[in-house]
C-alpha cells in the first residue's frame, strides 16, 4: 500500500516486537477483520520491514524491523479508536487509519475521539491528514469563511455538509443552506417540467444524498418543510441576508466574480460560510473568470478567512481516481493545450 507510515532510517534493520492488549473479544475480531484481512493489509504496508501481525489470547503481537512495530501498533490503536467512536470496522476505515498514521502529526486515539463529527446517524471521521486539517478549520467559529478547495473525491463538500448538519441538529445554527451555481441549466431552466423546485433538484442531488445519509430521509424532509434546510441555486441568494445559518457554496468554481461577491456578502450575524470547489474543473464559458480563483487570491490573509487546500493525496474514492487526478495535474504542469 502506498500509504505506508514513515520510519526513521537510523532504526532500519533492527528487530522489534510489540504487543497490543485488546479489551474484548468482539473488538479483537473487529480490529483483525474477517479472515484477518486487516492484519494482512498491515503486513503488506510494512512488507519491506518484514512485519508480521498475529492475534490470540486477547492481544495482537507485531514483529518486524526498525520502527515498523511502533508504527503498526499506532495504526491498530487508531483503528480501534475509530471503531469505539462508532465507525464501521471496514477495510475503508482501516485504510484511513493507515493513511492517518503516515502524516506528520499521526492521529492518536484521543484526537480521533475529539475530532469526530458526532450527533449524526454515524460519526464522520477524517480519512486523511488533509481532511483532518480541513475539519479542524470547519469547526473553528473564529473562521467565519472557510474555503475548501481540491480535486474530486477529497470529501470537501461532504465534510462541510456533515459539520453543518451537526451544528443544525445541536441547535448551534437555525438553518443549513446549501447553494450551487446551476451552470448546466443556463437559460434552459425555465423549459424544464414542474415547479421551480422540480427544475433545480437534479442539480442538487449530491447534496440531498449527503444529507439523507447523515440525517436520514425523514428528518431531512421534516427540516426541509420547516425551512431549516434549504438547497437552492446560487442565484436564489441575491438580496438575502443569511442570519444564524451554516451556509455552504458548493461547486463554486462555476460562479462568476460578481456572483461570488454577491453570495459572500450575504453573510449575516451568527452565520458561517464554507465555499467548496475545484479550480481546475470550471464549466464557465472561456471568456468568464472564475469567482473562486478571484476570491482565493484577494481574500488570502484576510482576518476570519481560512483556506484549506486538499490534494490528490486526500482522494478517498476508488484509488484510480487519485491516479487520474495526478495525471491531469502533470498534464497541466506541462502546459498541454486543452481540448
Amino acid at each position: 500500500m502506498s500509504d505506508k507510515p514513515k520510519r526513521a532510517a537510523s532504526f532500519q534493520g533492527k528487530p522489534c516486537r510489540q504487543t497490543l492488549p485488546v479489551a474484548t473479544p468482539q473488538l479483537l475480531r473487529d480490529i483483525c477483520g474477517p479472515a484477518h484481512i486487516h492484519l494482512q493489509m498491515l503486513e503488506r504496508a510494512f512488507a519491506e520491514d518484514h512485519l508480521r501481525a498475529e492475534s490470540g489470547g486477547g492481544e495482537i503481537v507485531v514483529s518486524g524491523e526498525g520502527e515498523s512495530c511502533r508504527l503498526a501498533i499506532s495504526v491498530l490503536e487508531s483503528f480501534a479508536a475509530r471503531i469505539r467512536t462508532g465507525a464501521e470496522a471496514s477495510v475503508e476505515e482501516f485504510e484511513a487509519a493507515l493513511r492517518m498514521a503516515s502524516g506528520l502529526a499521526p492521529a492518536t486515539p484521543a484526537s480521533i475521539t475529539q475530532e469526530a463529527v458526532m450527533g449524526l446517524r454515524k460519526p464522520v471521521l477524517a480519512q486523511t491528514a488533509g481532511q483532518r486539517a480541513y475539519l479542524d478549520l470547519l469547526r473553528q467559529d473564529e473562521s467565519g469563511l472557510v474555503f475548501g478547495v481540491g480535486p474530486a473525491g477529497t470529501g470537501k463538500t461532504y465534510l462541510a455538509v456533515a459539520v453543518g448538519a451537526a451544528e443544525l441538529k445541536a441547535g448551534k445554527r437555525e438553518r443549513l443552506i446549501v447553494a450551487r451555481p446551476a451552470v448546466e441549466a443556463g437559460e434552459k431552466l425555465g423549459f424544464l417540467p414542474g415547479d421551480m423546485e422540480d427544475k433545480v433538484d437534479p442539480y442538487m442531488l449530491p447534496i440531498w444524498d449527503a444529507l439523507n445519509e447523515l440525517l436520514g430521509a425523514q428528518e431531512v424532509e421534516r427540516r426541509k418543510e420547516r425551512k431549516e434546510i434549504e438547497v437552492a441555486p446560487l442565484a436564489f441568494m441575491r438580496g438575502r441576508t443569511l442570519k444564524n445559518a451554516f451556509v455552504i457554496i458548493d461547486e463554486s468554481q462555476n460562479a462568476t466574480v460578481p456572483q461570488m461577491k454577491m453570495v459572500l456578502t450575504r453573510l449575516g450575524r451568527g452565520s458561517r460560510m464554507v465555499v467548496t470547489g475545484d479550480p481546475s474543473q470550471t464549466d464557465l464559458p472561456l471568456n468568464s473568470k472564475s469567482g473562486l480563483d478571484h476570491a482565493l487570491r484577494i481574500l488570502d490573509g484576510v482576518k476570519g478567512v481560512a483556506i484549506s487546500r486538499l490534494t490528490a493525496e486526500d482522494v478517498v474514492r476508488h484509488e484510480l481516481v487519485a491516479r487520474i487526478v495526478q495525471a491531469y495535474d502533470k498534464d497541466a504542469a506541462r502546459g498541454a493545450p486543452k481540448t
